[in-house]
């Protein structure tokens, strides 16, 4: 009996919580303090029977259009806080004052577009995604210096730029996520700050080239993406320093040559942890280079044998792995 009294005991708070009122359309989880609301007629921040221990709340698909610091006030202990897919147009400045233990923030798929000074500065964020809202301009004065965040994820906005500014401010960032925007360039030595970068996503972008110095620093770098810009030239030694890369996309750009020993620092690379389908190559004297490096690294490279010429018009559709070295002597 005594050992059941004090287990009973010891679950009380468990019990008691549990029997607190939940805000309405919504399902909490008090066991491991939980709120979600989702898919459902909401149009106002459900801080009405929030209770004081949530540390995780998820309000997604729902119509609100704002979020005060005030409501946040509600959960002082909040750590995770989604807010996928709503209908948010700001947020204020000092919204994260209340929350001094959230880590976790994610606002995809809202209407967000301009934001105010040191609207992030005030919780120890480690992941900040902001995916799919309608940003055009990145702000450093959004987060404070040094900052903790190891997760940055602002693909699907408008940025024609991003700020070295903000990057600086980024030193512990692991994952950087700038796909599906209208970057036209990455500023010489704009990611320095980036020591610990692991992974950096700039697909579907509007890049052209890379300055020769963007990479110099990016030494743990394992993940690049660089799918679908309109890339048609690099310098030779912009991988120079990237010793650890497992994977490199550069399918799907303008790329007609690349220049001789841009490949060779790549000796990490996964198997077909390459990607240089879809693009237009020139197969003239200029192309030996590439085609010497895939005929030794092949299994290093996604369907190598759909890399093919795009001119002359009398090689539009051969593999760059078939061409004799006569072929390719006639078009120099």
């Amino acid at each position: 009996m005594k050992s059941w009294c004090g287990l009973a005991f010891l679950l009380l708070p468990y019990f008691w919580h549990g029997s607190l009122s939940c805000p309405p359309l919504c399902k909490c989880y008090h066991r491991r303090a939980e709120v979600v609301c989702n898919k459902v007629p909401l149009t106002e921040y459900p801080s009405e029977g929030l209770s004081k221990n949530t540390t995780m709340l998820t309000i997604q698909f729902t119509n609100i259009t704002s979020i005060s610091e005030q409501q946040l006030n509600a959960t002082p202990l909040l750590q995770g806080l989604h807010l996928y897919s709503n209908h948010l147009q700001s947020l204020s400045a000092h919204l994260l004052r209340g929350v001094p233990h959230l880590n976790t923030l994610d606002l995809t798929g809202n209407q967000l577009s301009d934001l105010p000074a040191d609207v992030f500065s005030h919780a120890p964020l480690r992941n900040l995604v902001l995916k799919n809202n309608v940003i055009q301009k990145a702000d450093a004065e959004w987060l404070p210096d040094n900052s903790n965040i190891t997760w940055l994820d602002m693909s699907g906005n408008s940025l024609t730029k991003i700020p070295t500014a903000l990057l600086q401010k980024l030193p512990h960032l692991v994952n950087l996520d700038l796909a599906y925007n209208r970057l036209e360039q990455i500023s010489a030595n704009s990611l320095d700050a980036l020591t610990k970068l692991d992974r950096l996503n700039l697909c579907d972008n509007k890049l052209d080239t890379l300055d020769a110095s963007a990479l110099q620093s990016s030494r743990n770098l394992t993940y690049l993406f660089l799918s679908r810009n309109i890339l048609n030239k690099l310098p030779h030694n912009l991988f120079q320093e990237l010793t650890q890369l497992k994977l490199l996309s550069l399918d799907e750009n303008q790329l007609s040559h690349i220049p001789e020993g841009l490949l060779d620092p790549l000796s990490s690379l996964d198997e077909e942890g390459l990607d240089l389908t879809s693009n237009p190559w020139l197969c003239d004297g200029k192309v030996k280079y590439l085609q010497r490096w895939l005929q030794k690294n092949k299994k290093k490279v996604f369907l190598p044998e759909t890399i093919t010429c795009a001119r002359p018009q009398s090689l539009v559709g051969r593999s760059l792995m078939s061409l004799t070295e006569d072929e390719l002597n006639l078009q120099s």
